[in-house]
Parts: C-alpha cells; sequence; structure tokens
C-alpha cells in the first residue's frame, strides 16, 4: 500500500518516526523497548513507520554536544530482528558513507522483501571519511534490480542559506527520489519559501510533484530545545522565548507543532502539492512519548479533513 501511494504521488501521507535503541543494551532490554514501542503503535492506522540511522554529527557543529552521542543498533536489524509483530510497512534510513559499492548492492537487493522503502542519507559533513557519497549511492540504486523505493531528505534551513533546496529536490527526483522527509520543522516560513520555489519550479520544467513529509518533534525541555538548535533545526526567536519561559515546555511544543501542521496542509493544499507529516520520537521520557503519540493521532486527523 506505501509503495502505491507513493508511486502515485499520493498526499496525506502520515508517519511515525523511532530511533532504534542504544547498541549496547542487554538482550533482555531491547525486547523490553521493542515491546513496549509495538504496544503503543498497535491499531494506530500510519502508512509507514520510519526508522533512522543515527550517525555522529559533532563533526559539523564546533559547540559541545547538550548529549553524548551513543551508538545505536542498525535500523534495518531493529525492524527485522525485534519489531516484527509490528504490521506497518517500514521506511528505513541508510547512512550511505558505510557502504562499498558491493555491500550496497548487496544490501538493496537482501532487503528487497524486507522493506519497503529506505532513505539515503549523506555524510554529515564534508570533512568526515566516507566510502560512498550520495550521488554514487543513487547511481547504485538505479542500476539494482531491488524494488525498495528510494527517498531523500529535505532541509528548509539550507533552503534559506542557499536558495536552492528545491533545485536540490528536483535534481534528487531526477535520480530516483519518490518522497522526501524533511528535517524537525519549527519555522513555518522557511518550509513555505522552499514549498512555493519547488511548487513554481516543477510547474515551469513541466515535472511532476512528488510527495513532502514534513517532520513534527516535540520539545519537552529546555534541553532537548538545545539540543535541536545543536542538529541545526531553526527555531524563531518567539519559539524559544515562549518554550524557555512556559511552565509547559512540552504542552507548549505540542501547541507550536498543531499550528504549523495546520498551515502547511492550508499551503500545499492550495497548490495541490502532495504533502504527509512525520510525527518524530526521539525521547526516553513516557510523558514525551505519549505526547508524540497524541500529536501523531491530532495531525492524521487534520488530514483526513478535506
Amino acid at each position: 500500500m506505501l509503495k502505491e501511494k507513493i508511486l502515485n504521488r499520493n498526499s496525506n501521507l502520515i508517519f511515525y518516526g523511532l530511533t532504534p535503541p542504544k547498541s549496547n543494551l542487554s538482550e533482555e532490554r531491547l525486547l523490553e523497548i521493542a515491546s513496549k514501542q509495538i504496544d503503543r503503535l498497535k491499531g494506530i492506522e500510519l502508512d509507514g513507520l520510519i526508522l533512522y540511522d543515527i550517525q555522529d554529527e559533532s563533526s559539523r557543529n564546533n559547540s559541545p554536544r547538550p548529549f553524548p552521542f551513543m551508538p545505536t543498533l542498525s535500523p534495518d536489524i531493529y525492524s527485522r530482528q525485534y519489531l516484527k509483530e509490528l504490521k506497518l510497512d517500514k521506511i528505513i534510513y541508510n547512512s550511505v558513507g558505510k557502504y562499498s559499492k558491493e555491500s550496497l548492492e548487496f544490501w538493496l537487493e537482501e532487503n528487497s522483501q524486507n522493506f519497503d522503502c529506505t532513505v539515503f542519507v549523506g555524510s554529515p559533513s564534508k570533512n568526515q571519511a566516507q566510502s560512498l557519497s550520495l550521488s554514487e549511492a543513487y547511481k547504485i540504486k538505479k542500476e539494482s534490480s531491488s524494488s525498495i523505493i528510494l527517498g531523500g531528505v529535505t532541509i528548509p534551513e539550507r533552503h534559506f542559506k542557499k536558495n536552492d533546496e528545491h533545485l536540490r529536490v528536483l535534481n534528487k527526483i531526477e535520480n530516483g527520489c519518490n518522497f522526501f522527509i524533511s528535517q524537525c520543522v519549527y519555522n513555518i516560513n522557511y518550509s513555505k519559501d522552499f514549498i512555493s520555489d519547488y511548487y513554481y519550479s516543477a510547474n515551469e520544467l513541466k515535472k511532476d510533484l512528488v510527495p513532502i513529509v514534513f517532520t513534527l518533534t516535540p520539545c519537552g525541555s529546555v534541553k532537548t530545545l538545545e539540543f535541536m538548535q545543536w542538529l541545526g533545526i531553526e527555531i524563531p526567536r518567539w519559539m524559544e522565548n515562549d518554550l524557555n519561559y512556559s511552565k509547559d515546555t512540552l504542552g507548549k511544543s505540542i501547541e507550536l507543532c498543531k499550528s504549523i501542521a495546520l498551515e502547511l496542509i492550508t499551503y500545499c493544499r492550495e497548490k495541490n502539492v502532495p504533502i504527509g507529516f512525520n510525527i518524530e520520537s526521539v525521547a526516553i521520557r513516557k510523558e514525551e512519548i505519549e505526547a508524540s503519540i497524541d500529536l501523531l493521532k491530532t495531525v492524521k486527523g487534520y488530514l483526513q479533513i478535506q
């Protein structure tokens, strides 16, 4: 179903995003975490579950990382071994720099029956050593017989700085990307600027628009806010102030996420741009996880209103 929706360039896609557990955890603890995640998502109709491939991004930021980097389980392994009971289409993020040409070819063929979609991710920084570039990975996928659908990453903040994110997206479509998932959105204007340029450029070039899935992430504390900014997520000053001074940071962030979702739905529907949302849960606090599930249900409801 997910493959068909993406290839038909359907709108109103709804995803939930998870970070796999830390790789140093015991088997017992991994099974416990997976069981809780399965229970939370059972019964919620989703188009897919996103599993991230976490990289150490310290190479692109000289400031101290607010939280220490801890390697996580590979998303494909976590999906196959621990989330088998969860009958959802899986979207596997894949950091391509760790592969050789041969190993990526093997991964694509081996996993054709395991996963519906993969999102290729490049190195966080040009200074970081990598075996394979993103452009090389796209070429390998294009020449592969694998049935996995390819997705890409889009970053509205990069559009503000370089004014070319729409061109990057159009180029990635030419290289085989059928959908895009954004970095977490808090600056609505950056996202609307990108969508506007994407829409008008595609029209001028007579190119089909593929789905853009915007990521929304609840922020449960000032420390999490610092981490999001460290990652490069642009948060307008007024939002930053509201979150910093709020007596309920998590509640305020959920309120902001809902507002962003409604505004993006309205704007994209005016232009018939296929839109979707990925509600991201990267926290370990129960309160924040439950808030992300509530946000998921609310945004799903927004998308169903025509």
